[in-house]
């Protein structure tokens, strides 16, 4: 019998889950997008921005999601035929070369599979052969949500200073930023770009592009940046709709602005230890189940497992018949294992991911995981016991 019934649970890696406080927010009629209460509050925005990607530098909003930001971050410092480094750990650092590709820009990857984050001796390889200093820029994702692999980015940093390379750092902090810990200045990033859908907690629709002085230097000495993805008038507008290229996403704005504030209240460090506490009682959950069955942590490291979502693979059919079973029976929706393996390829339905980022607390978590377990145990996949048990020890800090 389905006990679907009531309000869902999509426990996947962004959209994540939008508190109340972020619907009501929205939950209004059209603004004066030419003065009053509008300006204002965009204003505010943009100090309230920087604190959470921990920067004093500057800021560019644009309607997109994930993907145009990073057209948008690429768009201001690379040309065509210049030359990026991409070290991928998964889907979505392939997906960031694949758009500099599409750019005209070469994208000279390093892909470290699926498992393992960067081997930063390999990074500096390349870099000290770069003599001509060919690299403008170094692509890094901090999280990719298709593997759940942290990656090292301060340790990024220090390799391009101990090498000696003026190439600019570039991170994706999409799924990162809100979640995992992120010091943009304290840890010498040139470049971030994140998302609305994830842990700010908005619905998708707004990219945001954070760069220092050194990346606006580069900005100034482009021979051109289209008139949308020029980051300049958007972080210095002297009139209201350079803020966005246009007319202003007015009710993600509104949501943006209250879930900026539940941020700022709770604290960013405590929204970085509450996404690492919750992580790691689900995998302890995890760990149990596959004491006497198939499934596994992707990443086998935690030193290099995301806050923010876990991965993870348990064979197939059973990935794809676990996400199905949960839905249809318990109204939670798990995430598909993207990239893990080609559409049509059979082992495609070996993978799933739990998205743990944003608006989440004890009991969701606690409530999903026992979700699965249900799964679990209908579907007759071996596992092991005690595992909710587990976790909620974690959570209880025991």
């Amino acid at each position: 019998m389905s006990v679907a019934q009531g309000r869902e649970y999509l426990a996947i890696p962004g959209p994540s889950v939008m508190p109340e406080a972020v619907l009501r927010a929205m939950h209004r009629p059209a603004p004066n997008i030419y003065e009053g209460a509008l300006i204002d509050m965009v204003a505010s925005l943009i100090p309230d921005l920087k604190r959470v990607a921990r920067t004093a530098h500057n800021a560019a909003i644009y309607i997109s999601n994930g993907h145009g930001a990073w057209e948008a971050a690429l768009s201001n410092v690379a040309a065509p035929g210049e030359t990026v480094l991409v070290p991928a750990t998964g889907r979505f650092g392939l997906g960031w070369a694949d758009m500099a590709q599409g750019l005209g820009i070469e994208a000279q990857i390093l892909d470290f599979g699926k498992q393992t984050p960067w081997d930063l001796d390999r990074v500096a390889e390349v870099l000290r052969a770069d003599k001509a200093h060919r690299i403008k820029a170094v692509l890094g994702v901090h999280v990719d949500t298709s593997s759940s692999i942290r990656n090292d980015l301060p340790g990024l940093r220090r390799v391009l200073d101990e090498v000696g390379h003026p190439a600019l750092l570039m991170a994706d902090c999409i799924a990162a930023m809100a979640c995992d810990r992120f010091e943009m200045d304290g840890w010498g990033v040139d470049v971030a770009v994140t998302g609305s859908q994830k842990g700010l907690m908005v619905p998708p629709g707004l990219g945001f592009v954070f760069f220092n002085d050194k990346a606006a230097a580069v900005r100034a000495k482009m021979p051109r940046v289209s008139r949308y993805w020029d980051w300049a008038p958007r972080a210095d507008p002297q009139a209201f709709y350079q803020y966005f290229g246009g007319t202003a996403p007015t009710h993600h704005l509104y949501g943006l602005r209250a879930a900026l504030d539940l941020i700022h209240d709770e604290g960013i460090e405590h929204v970085w230890a509450r996404h690492e506490r919750l992580a790691q009682a689900i995998w302890a959950a995890c760990e149990v189940w596959g004491q006497t069955g198939p499934l596994e942590l992707n990443v086998s490291d935690p030193a290099y497992r995301s806050h923010a979502v876990t991965a993870l693979r348990i064979g197939a059919p059973q990935g794809s018949a676990l996400r199905d079973w949960v839905s249809r029976n318990f109204g939670l929706t798990l995430g598909i294992g993207l990239g893990m393996a080609e559409p049509d390829d059979p082992a495609w339905h070996g993978f799933f991911r739990i998205g743990h980022m944003g608006h989440v607390n004890g009991h969701m978590v606690l409530g999903m995981l026992g979700g699965i377990e249900a799964g679990l145990t209908a579907l007759e996949i071996p596992h092991g016991t005690g595992a909710v048990e587990a976790a909620a020890t974690v959570i209880a800090g025991k």
